[in-house]
């Protein structure tokens, strides 16, 4: 066993991405790097410690006891670092790196991503890696550095924030009512068709929207995508319960029931609580907070 003095923050960063990822080739992309480089790093890590750190398998690497709680003391040397780094460059340093923002793929592509150049404007030596996922991102677990969720997810060390909301409406193609008619009243909706998600793949309960609105609606196609919905509204399969974000200027998509058959979800945003103040996170928490607020008030969300 060597002396902890040969201890090395560089091991331990290797070992917290590997802890979280649980992969190797996942860990040697994050941090761009190659598998051997990892593996040489978690070796040395072991012989410091005289013991291992992770149980090895087929489907990956598992913490042990001593991994697991060598990984608390860890992230807390993780948390200084960081903290160091935010108090050394200056509170109001120019905004620059690498921020993943992690959220679900509707807001990501047909809101988020045609806003962008603002931000590359605003901040041209800032990077943002937009993430999408249908299930829950833990920040506090470093997955991303900032999520956008539809609730306010748990978890400790977590800072959340609700930045607004928008609405969702119903919305049909004129060949669809041309085909099926033009609901009158809510009572109408049990005759027609529906495009929504599939139920046994939806894994954040907050896009069960359209419960809110149809309690039985009878659906014809199904998918995790927001935009294959979008798309097969288009074509005429049905109506479908959409943001209002998801409907750019021009969409043949018509809205039915506008006033009777809506509903509303809050926007939070989420970040670790060591990285709230680093200039590159307040960067693009502000300008998600400027275009959402902005557009709430013209009525676009």
């Amino acid at each position: 066993m060597r002396s902890f003095d040969h201890l090395d923050w560089d091991d331990l960063r290797v070992f917290i991405e590997l802890a979280r990822s649980g992969s190797l080739s996942q860990t040697a992309r994050r941090l761009r790097v190659d598998h051997s480089t990892v593996s040489r790093r978690i070796a040395q890590l072991e012989t410091v410690l005289g013991a291992g750190v992770f149980e090895r398998s087929r489907i990956g690497f598992r913490l042990n006891d001593l991994g697991g709680r060598l990984l608390l003391h860890a992230e807390t040397m993780e948390s200084a670092v960081i903290a160091i780094r935010g108090e050394l460059g200056g509170g109001e340093a120019a905004a620059s790196g690498v921020v993943r923002l992690a959220t679900m793929e509707g807001i990501a592509s047909l809101y988020i991503a045609p806003r962008l150049r603002a931000l590359r404007e605003a901040a041209p030596e800032l990077t943002l890696e937009l993430v999408t996922s249908p299930q829950v991102i833990h920040v506090n677990r470093r997955e991303a550095d900032l999520f956008l969720s539809f609730f306010r997810p748990p978890g400790q060390g977590l800072v959340s924030e609700q930045i607004g909301s928008f609405g969702l409406g119903l919305y049909a193609a004129p060949a669809y009512l041309a085909r099926m008619g033009t609901p009158e009243t809510c009572q109408d909706l049990a005759r027609h068709e529906f495009v929504t998600y599939i139920d046994d793949l939806i894994q954040v309960d907050a896009v069960r929207w359209l419960r809110d609105v149809v309690e039985e609606a009878p659906a014809v196609f199904h998918s995790n995508s927001m935009i294959a919905q979008l798309n097969a509204a288009l074509g005429g399969m049905g109506l479908v319960l959409l943001p209002r974000f998801a409907i750019h200027e021009g969409s043949p998509l018509v809205p039915v029931l506008p006033r009777e058959a809506k509903t509303t979800r809050d926007i939070w945003v989420n970040v670790h609580q060591d990285l709230q103040f680093t200039p590159r996170i307040k960067t693009v928490v502000a300008f998600l907070k400027r275009h959402i607020r902005a557009d709430m008030a013209a009525g676009l969300l």
